[in-house]
């Protein structure tokens, strides 16, 4: 089976039911199967046909939704753009992929690279018609890729991940981990670049459920629990971020849902005690899968609070294998830690154009003749009852916010950096449970660098989530009885001092001001922190500004827009807005 035949079957089992709400209008299945008609006939006139790669690059939207499967209807490939990556790295992606038709819309229209026709999107949120109702009958394999995703790597030339339609359909079409009900509704949040979206997405579409698209943007947890709350939503997938966020701001919104499902990094088991306390009807379900085997490659339900120290990745969803094995590719026994290799029906066909890095990473597996599987460089352990433990990874990668990144890879554009003579970076954690990225430099000559200018270099060379957040001069690099760098040591200094700013320090004035300052210095791992310093400078980011903007509501029941953190990102342009929000009388 493939996308586009599930699809107008269920179109045609379910016309009248809700497929998509969203701001720019709710459709139905009908209206969907129509509109996405229309807009895969232009797709057709403007060339595009089966085997192509069509771009994506929208805001969350109906509209958008349009596009995913119009472009699957004419047997085409989608290939959806991250708007956090950098204009140019965008362009490189479109250039190198050879996209030759763009969908866009006006705002974002400018950025299409030349040789790239962009089909823009109305004012109405509408496409342009084409000249006829529907595009030529096409018929699709199961093998042919759906969409290319564009792993998070960190430099200026991310691998792209071909998957075809059978690993979507394996996804969400008979899944074991959840029980999908056509009264159900999911929550749009991921962005479409992000493969958490192809759960959300076509979860709901391929088995007559609703998809309620979320605003574009970031969601404080106000916003996110309103949201779930106003679209009766049942279905939620969160990052492991925004769910300690989440739990951290109060679950009681969330009653409503069916299931709750949180990952893409490590699960802290004092959260997942909290929301499965707080949430005794809805099944908490941490969900493990890198890109390559998508989305999920195993799923764990959280009945009760853990009672070890990490919480189980679970066991393989349907149409998967997860084994465990050593370096010559044996089996482990249980207990003992091994590589995980991911195979069955979800294994990507490899990376688009990168037969080196493919041969790397997709090898025969040697437990089913004639298939692949997928070597996922986590190291991981089977528990007593089957289940699998994640326990770190096997090479210099990271999660940064969900996303992965090569440590060595951080390492040389910071190196090369005009002045640095070394540099090494770490993942720490934050006081607040954040992971943030740490570079630490030597000096040429041991001058005075300016880390100010090093991350502005770096925003030219790597994607915003791989920029570290701190970049710290040091005389010398630590290093183990062996001669390596200790990374160990540099990870371990959690609290940071006050980094260069732009800003010369001024102290907090007033009891506001001071509470903001200590906030921040709470959340960041900075003291000595002023009252002008800027967040961003500061490595300060959404993930952290709707936690300070919680802490603030909870402590002067007075919610902030994010909005503020980009109009003055300091703490006295945060204590104004929050002046402005509720009075004088909060300064009090």
């Amino acid at each position: 089976m493939t996308i586009d035949d599930a699809f107008r079957a269920r179109a045609a089992r379910d016309p009248d039911r809700i497929a998509v709400r969203a701001a720019d209008g709710d459709l139905t299945y009908r209206a969907l199967d129509e509109r996405s008609d229309r807009l895969a006939a232009l797709l057709w006139e403007r060339g595009v046909r089966p085997g192509a790669i069509v771009g994506l690059h929208l805001h969350r939207s109906a509209a958008l939704v349009v596009a995913l499967v119009a472009v699957i209807k004419t047997g085409a490939t989608y290939l959806a753009l991250d708007r956090r990556q950098p204009v140019e790295l965008r362009r490189t992606i479109l250039g190198a992929v050879g996209v030759e038709v763009l969908l866009t819309e006006p705002a974002l229209a400018p950025e299409s690279p030349d040789g790239c026709t962009p089909i823009v999107r109305t004012a109405d949120g509408s496409w342009p018609e084409p000249a006829r109702a529907a595009p030529p009958e096409v018929r699709t394999d199961p093998a042919t890729v759906a969409y290319v995703a564009f792993t998070s790597g960190s430099t200026d030339r991310p691998k792209g991940v071909c998957i075809p339609h059978r690993a979507v359909v394996r996804l969400v079409i008979g899944s074991d981990f959840v029980t999908i009900r056509p009264d159900d509704v999911f929550a749009m949040l991921a962005p479409v670049a992000f493969d958490a979206s192809t759960w959300e997405i076509w979860g709901p579409l391929l088995n007559g459920a609703t998809l309620a698209v979320a605003p574009s943007g970031d969601l404080t947890p106000g916003d996110l629990s309103a949201f779930v709350r106003s679209h009766d939503v049942t279905m939620l997938w969160l990052t492991a971020g925004l769910f300690h966020q989440v739990v951290e701001t109060g679950l009681a919104d969330l009653r409503g849902l069916r299931y709750l499902l949180a990952g893409g990094d490590v699960l802290s088991p004092p959260h997942v005690a909290r929301a499965v306390a707080a949430l005794p009807r809805t099944v908490l379900v941490n969900g493990y899968g890198p890109t390559e085997n998508t989305t999920f490659t195993c799923c764990h339900h959280v009945t009760s609070a853990p009672d070890h120290r990490n919480v189980p990745i679970g066991r393989p969803i349907r149409g998967t294998t997860a084994y465990v094995l050593g370096d010559r590719l044996q089996p482990v026994p249980q207990g003992e830690i091994g590589e995980l290799y991911a195979g069955g029906e979800g294994v990507a066909h490899g990376y688009l154009d990168r037969p080196a890095f493919t041969a790397i990473r997709f090898v025969a597996d040697p437990f089913a003749p004639g298939a692949r599987m997928y070597a996922t460089g986590d190291l991981v352990r089977q528990l007593p009852g089957g289940e699998i433990e994640f326990v770190g990874r096997r090479d210099g990668q990271v999660k940064i916010r969900g996303f992965r990144v090569e440590l060595t890879e951080v390492e040389s554009a910071v190196a090369a950096m005009p002045g640095v003579a070394d540099a090494a970076a770490v993942a720490q954690r934050t006081p607040s449970g954040d992971s943030r990225l740490v570079a630490f430099v030597v000096a040429r000559g041991n001058s005075p660098l300016s880390t100010l200018e090093i991350r502005a270099g770096l925003r030219q060379r790597l994607a915003e989530y791989a920029v570290p957040s701190l970049v710290i001069q040091v005389p010398v690099l630590p290093l183990t009885a062996n001669g390596k760098v200790d990374r160990s040591a540099l990870a371990a200094h959690a609290v940071q001092p006050r980094p260069d700013l732009n800003a010369v320090y001024r102290p907090p004035a007033g009891d506001l001001e001071s509470t903001i300052v200590q906030l921040w210095a709470d959340h960041l791992g900075i003291e000595g922190l002023g009252a002008d310093d800027d967040f961003f400078e500061l490595g300060g980011h959404s993930l952290v500004s709707v936690r300070i903007i919680a802490d603030l509501l909870q402590r002067y029941g007075v919610e902030v827009s994010p909005l503020a953190f980009y109009i003055d990102p300091t703490p006295a342009g945060l204590a104004k807005a929050l002046d402005q929000a509720a009075g004088p009388e909060v300064t009090g």
